[in-house]
């Protein structure tokens, strides 16, 4: 089992420090995966930023749930599927969709099927999406704004979810009853 430096805002570099104070701000707490991060100021900056811009795109909160969740189970996250299990909670996220995703099942709807289907096929084929699939998506509701919203998604997940395989990031207490392992 890899590990990585979890750093807090005293051991952090120089330049993570304000970084890691705006984490505690808006978590009120330091989580693990952000503290990993600090050893590369340049990364955690990166992650923060597409953290913003993803919340800030046009998908509600149950929309962002199934991208997030989608992701980091494919990836088999054991450290991002309980943390967005919890935020999915503080956004008031139907458990029912969050449930479904942690245990792979159907979604509740054929709109957030879609979009579970379209996130899964540009994780698994490498972005490559044939015209039939692209048709799909964009019956159901979406266009090519949630497409590329997807990728965007996507790069966050890679950032995060790859960090805590090197790292083995141990879950964060407030995450704990969320805990999840990948079925084999």
């Amino acid at each position: 089992m890899t590990t990585l430096t979890i750093h807090t805002i005293e051991s952090a570099p120089q330049a993570s420090k304000t970084l890691l104070e705006g984490s505690v701000k808006a978590f009120g707490m330091l989580p693990n995966l952000h503290g990993v991060l600090a050893s590369s100021p340049q990364l955690l900056e990166a992650y923060q930023k597409l953290h913003e811009l993803f919340t800030n795109t046009s998908f509600d909160a149950e929309e962002l749930t199934v991208v997030w969740q989608t992701i980091n189970v494919e990836h088999g996250c054991n450290y991002c599927v309980p943390a967005h299990t919890a935020i999915a909670h503080s956004m008031k996220v139907d458990a029912a969709i969050t449930e479904a995703l942690r245990n792979q099942s159907p979604m509740p709807n054929a709109k957030l099927q879609a979009l579970q289907d379209m996130t899964l096929t540009i994780v698994r084929n490498r972005g490559h999406v044939s015209d039939t699939e692209l048709a799909s998506f964009k019956e159901a509701g979406y266009g090519e704004q949630q497409i590329l919203e997807i990728i965007l998604g996507l790069s966050q997940k890679v950032i995060s979810n790859y960090t805590n395989h090197i790292a083995s990031t141990p879950t964060d207490a407030p995450f704990k009853e969320f805990a999840w392992q990948k079925n084999a």
